[in-house]
């Protein structure tokens, strides 16, 4: 089949990078949605790192590139066929038949650049230069630049996904013209490595990147986090022009007063904060604040709407679920009046933790805003039964992400389609009896040894190496005794500096 270029409609290739396969399709189908584009998926494997795609113009591939993380590059395709004879008659085609578009490419005055590319095998220098060779029918007459090159081409080779099982022959062979890039360079620019306030569970700058996207964040939106910690999903949504608020029942963590999280930091500097992450990447213009609540307690006022809720919340793993525990207290004395109340906390099951964050998001999100949120569970446990469903909300992705070997996490993504009737929120919400397994206990019961004998057997150990070290005449350091004076030296420190 000879590829024609029409007025419309044009074939891409759009390369992706092999990780966090699961969330490609969700974050694709969100920003052709975000940016209206209409498209027709050529290629149906969409494990396969090459995708073919039909789209209206070059525009539209700009403006999918200009957001995606996923995305690697995007080509205009000339070329592809499963053997060498196909692709070399393809390629030729294309040439003759689209002639007058393309000369421009051609010319004198035009310097080029062609990029031979593998997937799954290796190619020497030598057997590269061959491949650009077999294509030496294109009218190539400008100098070569391989630095700054006005035109770029892409001559890819796919050999499968297995590397154990390379076949004899390539799946399929590419060539194309380089468009645009992705926004993969945003992954290293806002890396938790370089962030100034991170905490336990700050998300990873890629997948906050792309609950981003799947959250459909454009300029000018009002974006909430409710289990807010450090920020890090503020941070994303900002950088994509979003008004950002946020809310946490950790005071410490808010106000930056935790234990730091890295290793060489003993105390937090005191400008750390989530607004000072977002001046970092130059959105603090779009920070709006961040509040210590109760999510379980919420404090909004019900004509308050928010254009996407974006949040990860805690698991009971490295951060616990709590609540405020309402108690009446019977005891009123006048003595003790002047006396400040801290309120207790209690558990904040996660059945009850999702019911809340649907009601809420069903009730605060504007008409087609979204709830993007994480879900985790036990690979023994899932079913598709055991997301939580509400009336008023539609589930348009559903990506996972392992976690350990028996455990993992589900993206959800919701979008509202209605307004809720305002009786009973509650009867709107669907969560089925698998939710209410406590995750924590399967997280940590399913191991080949609990937490208890992991402690008891490490003792142990510690004792014995104790006792052979003494017998050795060796004076034996009780590391886990050091590791716990340096713990408390850096508190009084910290009480010190206050």
């Amino acid at each position: 089949m000879v590829l024609k270029m029409t007025q419309n409609w044009k074939r891409y290739i759009l390369w992706f990078a092999q990780e966090h396969v699961d969330f490609r399709q969700a974050e694709f189908n969100s920003l052709v949605k975000l940016f209206n584009i209409e498209y027709h998926q050529v290629s149906a494997d969409s494990l396969n790192p090459f995708w073919i795609v039909d789209l209206p113009n070059d525009s539209s591939a700009l403006q999918i590139a200009s957001r995606s993380i996923g995305l690697r590059a995007i080509f205009e395709l000339w070329s592809h066929g499963n053997d060498y004879n196909s692709f070399h008659k393809q390629l030729r085609s294309y040439v003759q038949e689209n002639n007058n578009a393309i000369k421009c490419y051609f010319k004198e005055d035009c310097s080029f650049k062609i990029t031979v590319e593998t997937y799954n095998k290796h190619f020497s220098q030598k057997e590269k230069i061959q491949k650009i060779e077999t294509m030496d029918y294109l009218p190539l007459e400008g100098s070569v630049d391989l630095k700054t090159p006005q035109v770029e081409w892409w001559y890819i080779e796919f050999w499968g996904l297995d590397p154990t099982q390379v076949p004899e022959e390539p799946e399929d062979i590419l060539f194309g013209r380089w468009l645009c890039n992705g926004q993969r360079h945003l992954v290293k620019e806002m890396s938790l490595k370089k962030r100034k306030f991170i905490g336990n569970t700050s998300m990873d700058a890629q997948l906050s990147l792309i609950m981003a996207n799947q959250a459909l964040v454009k300029p000018g939106d009002l974006v909430f986090d409710p289990f807010v910690g450090t920020g890090s999903l503020l941070v994303s949504a900002a950088k994509f022009g979003g008004y950002v608020l946020g809310a946490d029942i950790d005071f410490m963590m808010l106000h930056a007063r935790a234990r730091p999280s890295r290793i060489t930091q003993k105390v937090r500097e005191k400008d750390e904060s989530i607004r000072a992450n977002l001046k970092q990447y130059n959105c603090h213009d779009r920070y709006m604040d961040v509040v210590v609540a109760d999510f379980s307690n919420p404090l909004w006022t019900d004509t308050l709407k928010f254009d996407s809720i974006i949040t990860d919340p805690p698991y009971g793993i490295r951060e616990s679920t709590e609540k405020v525990e309402t108690k009446t207290n019977v005891k009123q004395t006048t003595k003790n009046s002047d006396v400040p109340h801290y309120p207790s906390t209690s558990h904040y099951a996660l059945q009850h933790l999702y019911k809340d964050l649907l009601v809420f998001a069903a009730k605060h999100l504007t008409l087609g805003g979204r709830l993007v949120c994480w879900l985790p569970f036990h690979k023994d446990d899932y079913s598709d039964k055991m997301i939580p469903r509400h009336s008023n909300l539609h589930l348009v992705a559903n990506s996972e992400q392992p976690l350990s070997g028996h455990t993992a996490r589900r993206l959800l993504t919701y979008e509202k389609h209605s307004e809720p009737p305002g009786t009973d929120d509650d009867l709107e919400v669907i969560v089925d009896k698998s939710l209410t397994l406590d995750f924590r206990e399967r997280y940590f019961d399913n191991a080949l040894e609990s937490r208890t004998e992991r402690r008891l057997r490490k003792a142990e150990q510690r004792e014995i190496g104790r006792l052979e070290a003494l017998k050795r005449g060796k004076i034996a350091v009780d590391g886990r005794e050091k590791k716990c004076n340096l713990n408390k030296a850096r508190f009084s420190s910290t009480n010190a500096d206050e």
